[in-house]
């Protein structure tokens, strides 16, 4: 499978890379900063310059046709403005999933976060502007008829991955590489239109997704 990756040099992004390479798939990571091209190409993906914030669906589109799926994974960060929280987080997703549309991919998986169906909209607090963006972008992807699924994983660690999840927030945290697991498996197929929290867990990646 060739998949494009919106975000590719985050730190979920090239885990993924990683993974889908050694399981012989072609990632394909979209970044803004040219300098970050040596990085996705040490981690299996191919990097495309291209500015979420700054690109029409059209120019997306241009990427993703003849793709197999495409993975939503940026984010504007800790420390981020509130304005960019919106025009990455919020927008950026939107534009992917038009994009998708566009392109005639109909696979699409977006990560987004815990608690996004539960913000305080009038807030400027940076973190609740943070969940609006998730929430009211997870909400136009799944107006879009995309073969979506959204996946809301609790507190990201950097830890080892452990092949072993729980669905719900339960609390706690989960490795991003097990994040990356959980996509890796979606991409086979399963979850389609669910949206749903992961955190760790005890049972292997494969198994507990099974259910979805």
């Amino acid at each position: 499978m060739r998949i494009v990756i919106a975000g590719g040099h985050g730190k979920i992004a090239l885990l993924l890379a990683r993974q889908l390479t050694a399981a012989g798939h072609e990632p394909i990571g979209l970044i803004r900063n040219a300098k970050h091209a040596d990085d996705l190409l040490a981690a299996g993906s191919t990097p495309v310059v291209l500015d979420l914030e700054q690109s029409t669906v059209q120019d997306v589109a241009d990427v993703l046709v003849g793709v197999d799926a495409a993975v939503f994974a940026a984010g504007a960060g800790e420390g981020s403005s509130n304005d960019r929280k919106l025009s990455l987080d919020r927008d950026g997703a939107i534009l992917l999933a038009d994009a998708a549309l566009e392109a005639g991919v109909a696979r699409l998986i977006v990560i987004s976060s815990v608690g996004a169906d539960s913000y305080d909209a009038a807030s400027e607090d940076p973190f609740q502007v943070y969940l609006r963006a998730k929430g009211e972008a997870d909400a136009a992807v799944r107006e879009r008829n995309l073969d979506w699924t959204i996946v809301r994983p609790v507190t990201l660690t950097d830890e080892p991955g452990t092949g072993r999840i729980s669905l719900g927030s339960h609390g706690g945290s989960i490795a991003r590489a097990d994040v990356a697991s959980v996509v890796v498996e979606l991409l086979g197929g399963v979850g389609v239109r669910s949206v749903f929290e992961v955190s760790a867990g005890d049972r292997g990646v494969a198994e507990v997704l099974a259910g979805v």
